[in-house]
């Protein structure tokens, strides 16, 4: 069976087994991409701040503890959108169950436009970053994560398994749907290229202020060689956009 989206997260076997993994100190998620987006974000006190795909509410509450005036997410996943709700309960939040590709998107709503690790799984993200850009308030800032196009180009080399020592690089400029082996399930997400994301940001009338591709931190990692495996490959791209 194959999933889109977020219906694999309704799988309670593969619910479990994704939050063990992500919640780890040395994870991707948290050794790489968390300091480097929020440096990104910069300066959130008294913003109000729209996360898109905002899974268990963990982020959300960080924000928020962090001075976020308020805070909106958006996610598909019902089991994510129940712990987020929980995880939230009490602050100034809201959670909507809506597909990021057919939110209905408020004009000039929002400071910070946040997604993180969900908008390679969209179709068409020239019809989605338009609605962000008209969701954000001038001066706004998008800044979103995706996995790198040298990871989603072709997912052949993990038949190797998921600690395999090399990766295959292939079909690079054939954009559109790939199917990833992933804790036992196949998931389906979108390949693109690192100019088509770009392409897309500047299209839809963003000042892109910032690229960066996860380059690890000796500080985040415990463990030497962990560490030394991260510094092979890029894992994602990371994108900061200001609504001018």
């Amino acid at each position: 069976m194959e999933y889109r989206g977020s219906s694999v997260y309704e799988e309670e076997d593969f619910l479990a087994a994704y939050l063990s993994r992500r919640n780890r100190n040395e994870s991707p998620n948290n050794a790489i991409e968390r300091p480097i987006f929020l440096e990104l974000l910069g300066d959130f006190a008294g913003a109000e701040i729209l996360d898109l795909g905002c899974g268990d509410g963990y982020f959300g509450r960080e924000l928020l503890g962090g001075g976020a005036r308020s805070y909106t997410g958006i996610e598909a996943s019902v089991q994510m959108k129940q712990k987020a709700e929980a995880i939230l309960a009490g602050t100034n939040s809201q959670i909507f169950h809506r597909d990021i590709a057919s939110f209905p998107y408020p004009e000039a709503a929002y400071d910070i436009v946040a997604s993180r690790f969900v908008i390679h799984y969209i179709a068409d993200i020239n019809a989605l970053f338009q609605e962000i850009h008209k969701a954000l308030k001038p001066g706004g800032k998008f800044v979103f994560t995706v996995q790198h196009p040298l990871t989603t180009s072709s997912f052949g080399s993990k038949e190797l398994g998921d600690r395999r020592g090399d990766w295959r690089v292939d079909d690079y400029f054939i954009e559109g749907e790939r199917r990833e082996p992933w804790i036992n399930k196949t998931v389906i997400k979108h390949h693109r290229t690192t100019e088509s994301y770009f392409t897309a940001l500047m299209g839809a009338g963003f000042n892109v202020a910032a690229l960066r591709e996860g380059m690890p931190v000796r500080a985040n990692f415990s463990s030497e060689q962990e560490f030394n495996r991260r510094q092979r490959i890029p894992l994602m791209l990371i994108f900061s956009g200001v609504k001018e």
